[in-house]
């Protein structure tokens, strides 16, 4: 009925569409008309929408998207031609709108009827996931409980302790179960606090050898960098190499939307397997499943639009309000945003949907909103408040969903990191960390036009996963952090990781000594450990072994403890510091100076060495203590959790009873990326 009367106010309201013959119709041969072609309409798109999406599953995702209303289109097309005598026509263009507005209204329609039927809600749901009938011989429900790990990105233990204690709360569906069914924890992460080292951890039990979100291999000449896909798949071969282990999810689990598939069979917008394109239509089933139903296209259309405003209006607020930190927020940034916090939103919402009520054992899935949000608006800010909001409405989406699951699920909520807030680097001194390890080698400035700044792209994270969605190949494209890499081969390599940066010398086999660098650059760790931005350096001695130098002439030795010189340079950075910083001392691709930025012991606040007023990656504030809420019954260790490896250990401990990993099986080599790119090679 409803159908029916978006079609017939459509017509009246349309020039070029109408539903009568040339003469004119009665009101009840309009009405008729409407119907018939509102009833086709809606046949077409039970029966035939699904079979063009599947056929379309290796267009890239974001073409699906906008593929969805030029199809729907069409479908009204085909709809109209059912009509008596020809009534119904329609301009091509027109009938795309036509069908998006029809499909909004029928999605918005049997939602608004749902609300008060559990039975309703159900079937809705079990038809967006596109769940099978069961049939004969179909192997038994499993009746262990299964669980969800939803990882709320970037939102760190005293952000969400405040988002769930605020008079209102910020997330009232999880402030409604801390207490009651859930417990919540902190956890401390490594010195890498970033997705890249902690989600690896997590999903395969070994974060070895990721010292940052990006560094340079002097053996290959090649910058890695986690959310890159052939980076992705490299380090998760090694892992399992390392751990001999799938991982968390290889037994019956789903991955979706995160750096690394966990073992699980099932993954979607998962950066690791982007690559591979013979498991690229497995990969991309969570499109499916949600663009089966067009109704979702137009509504994350229109949501997409509506955040893309949303930002234009914020970034205009805060400007106005002169807010600090601030950084600039223009050009793409708006799309990029929209496309974090709404497309990867609602397309892994959907999935984990899919995934529970096909039963499976593990689904892990990442919510990245916030932590995109909070780089550029600042991790406590009004916006990255609202951002909570509209996460909490989407973990209550997927906890209704479970009602109808076949099995029982705990859903477990963490974070891979927090973020700590603080103006950048640049913008508090005036230079950035580049032009500062260069000056203090007795270069000059890095190369650049005259008159023109330095490039600073943002989104960088939300900008990777578009363009593995958009299905944009890594050759022959330069990336931003591999511009540092331009110039002699006895200039060193500066990149940054949030208030965390690596400076290597190519030129240097090994890593390069304190000794060593002492020679070729005298004045570079003077001019490091004397700024007041840098909070520590650390750098091997041939002598002293790991070494960490700080403001003040303050040296600690850390294989023995001793602090010489002056003031321990680690004491402001918390306990276990220097247990985190050792570790990734003997890491093989620890850069030759690992240089982590001042903090302020009363607020927590950082340099980033990136364009990001909230950053995380290093050491200090908030950003190293992420959260863990999870149900009453699951059992936590005694002690702190330390390090996103003994998270795994707790995780797996949780799974026991429902699955069984098995042996780790062959994975296909990373992709590399050309050598043109490369430090050590010749360009072409």
């Amino acid at each position: 009925m409803v159908a029916t009367a978006t079609l017939a106010l459509l017509a009246w309201l349309l020039p070029d569409f109408r539903i009568e013959s040339p003469d004119g119709d009665s009101p009840t041969q309009i009405a008729v008309t409407a119907a018939i072609g509102a009833g086709a309409f809606g046949v077409l798109s039970a029966l035939v929408w699904p079979l063009l999406v599947r056929a379309l599953l290796l267009v890239p995702a974001l073409v699906l998207g906008a593929l969805v209303f030029f199809l729907n289109g069409s479908l009204l097309l085909v709809a109209l031609s059912f009509t008596p005598n020809g009534r119904g026509e329609v301009a091509p263009a027109t009938a795309v709108v036509i069908a998006a507005v029809m499909s909004a209204a029928s999605s918005a329609t049997s939602t608004a009827l749902a609300v008060r039927d559990d039975a309703a809600y159900g079937r809705r749901l079990a038809r967006l996931a596109g769940r099978r009938r069961r049939h004969a011989g179909d192997p038994p429900l499993p009746t262990a409980p299964g669980t969800v790990f939803l990882q709320l990105d970037g939102v760190g233990h005293d952000v969400l302790r405040s988002a769930l204690t605020g008079r209102p709360p910020a997330m009232p569906t999880l402030a409604g179960w801390l207490g009651s069914t859930h417990r919540l924890t902190a956890w401390r992460t490594d010195w890498s606090s970033q997705t890249g080292a902690s989600q690896l951890a997590i999903l395969h039990g070994s974060n070895h050898d990721v010292p940052a979100f990006r560094w340079f291999e002097k053996e290959t000449g090649q910058v890695m960098v986690c959310n890159r896909p052939s980076s992705a798949a490299e380090l998760e071969r090694r892992a399992v190499a390392r751990t001999g282990s799938r991982g968390l999810l290889a037994a019956d689990g789903a991955s979706r939307g995160n750096l690394f598939t966990g073992g699980a069979d099932q993954s979607a917008l998962v950066m690791s397997v982007a690559a591979q394109r013979g498991k690229f239509s497995r990969s991309r089933s969570g499109y499916f499943a949600y663009f089966s139903d067009p109704a979702n296209a137009v509504r994350t259309a229109w949501s997409f639009v509506a955040e893309v405003g949303r930002e234009v209006a914020e970034s205009s607020a805060s400007r106005l309000r002169r807010d600090r930190p601030r950084i600039k927020r223009g050009g793409l940034y708006p799309v990029l945003r929209a496309f974090a916090t709404v497309v990867e939103r609602d397309v892994a919402v959907a999935a984990v949907v899919g995934d529970m009520l096909a039963g499976r054992t593990a689904v892990y899935a990442d919510l990245v909103a916030y932590d995109e949000v909070a780089h550029h608006s600042g991790p406590g800010s009004r916006d990255a408040r609202k951002v909570l909001s509209r996460l909490d409405r989407s973990v209550r989406l997927i906890a209704d969903a479970a009602r109808y699951a076949p099995r029982p699920y705990r859903i477990v909520l963490l974070s891979d990191h927090g973020q700590s807030g603080g103006e950048t680097f640049e913008d508090a001194y005036g230079t950035g960390l580049r032009e500062l390890v260069r000056t203090g080698c007795g270069l000059p400035p890095a190369g650049r036009e005259p008159g023109r700044r330095a490039r600073r792209r943002t989104g960088v994270e939300a900008r990777a996963a578009a363009r593995s969605a958009l299905r944009r190949p890594e050759k022959g494209r330069r990336a931003a952090e591999e511009a540092a890499c331009e110039g002699p081969p006895s200039d060193p390599i500066v990149l940054a990781s949030g208030n965390l940066g690596l400076v290597s010398f190519p030129d240097i086999a090994g890593r390069a000594t304190l000794e060593e660098i002492a020679r070729r650059c005298p004045g570079l760790l003077p001019a490091l450990t004397g700024h007041p931005g840098i909070g520590f350096v650390l750098v091997r001695s041939e002598q002293r072994g790991p070494l960490v130098l700080g403001p003040g002439g303050g040296e600690r030795e850390l294989a023995t403890g001793r602090v010489t010189g002056g003031p321990d340079p680690l004491a402001r950075f918390g306990a276990g510091a220097a247990a985190a910083v050792l570790r990734a001392d003997a890491f093989p691709h620890t850069a030759d100076l690992m240089v982590n930025s001042a903090v302020d012991p009363a607020t927590g606040a950082v340099h980033a060495f990136e364009e990001q007023a909230g950053s995380h990656g290093g050491l200090g504030g908030p950003q190293s203590r992420p959260f863990l809420l999870a149900p009453a019954e699951l059992p936590l260790p005694g002690q702190e959790i330390v390090g996103a490896e003994s998270l795994y250990r707790v995780f797996c401990s949780w799974l026991a009873p429902a699955r069984d990993p098995g042996p780790a099986r062959p994975q296909e080599a990373a992709p590399r990326p050309r050598r043109g790119l490369s430090r050590t090679s010749p360009r072409p």
